[in-house]
C-alpha cells in the first residue's frame, strides 16, 4: 500500500459524498469518498492525514500532455523495476517519497520504462483513501 503523508486543504461534502483536498508538500491530491459519514463531516482543514492507495491503482505515463481527467499526478523517477512474467512492479520516487506501481509486463515494454526515466503516477480520486493520523 502506498503512503503519502499531507495535509487537509479543503474538503467539499454534500450528503454522503465528499471531496477531500489534500498538500503533500506542494502538491495537492484529492480523494473522492462515497459514503462519508460523521467522522469526515468533523475533519478540518489542517488536519495531518496519510493518503493510502494500492499499488495497482497507479498508472504511469511518459510523455503526457493534453488534458485529463485524473486530478492526482505525480512526476516521479524511477529508481527500480522488477518484471515478471505478467505483472511489473515500479519503483518511483515522488519527491522524496516511495511509490509502488504494479502494471502489466507488456505495458512496461510498451513504454520502454528504464531505471532513471522520469515518469508521471496516475491515481484516480475514488481510489484514494484519507486516514486522519492519531492524535496522543
Amino acid at each position: 500500500m502506498n503512503r503519502l503523508p499531507g495535509t487537509i486543504n479543503a474538503i467539499d461534502m454534500h450528503g454522503s459524498i465528499a471531496l477531500v483536498e489534500t498538500n503533500v508538500g506542494e502538491h495537492c491530491f484529492t480523494a473522492t469518498l462515497i459514503g462519508a459519514g460523521e467522522e469526515v463531516a468533523a475533519w478540518h482543514a489542517g488536519m495531518p492525514v496519510t493518503l493510502l492507495f494500492k499499488e495497482t491503482e497507479v498508472s504511469l505515463a511518459k510523455n503526457l500532455s493534453g488534458l485529463i481527467s485524473m486530478r492526482n499526478r505525480m512526476m516521479s523517477t524511477i529508481t527500480a523495476i522488477d518484471r515478471g512474467k505478467l505483472l511489473t512492479k515500479v519503483s518511483l520516487d515522488f519527491h522524496g517519497h516511495a511509490i509502488e506501481s504494479v502494471i502489466t509486463t507488456r505495458s512496461s515494454h510498451a513504454l520502454d520504462l528504464a531505471v532513471g526515466d522520469v515518469v508521471e503516477g496516475l491515481v484516480k480520486a475514488n481510489e484514494m483513501t484519507v486516514m486522519p493520523e492519531a492524535t496522543a
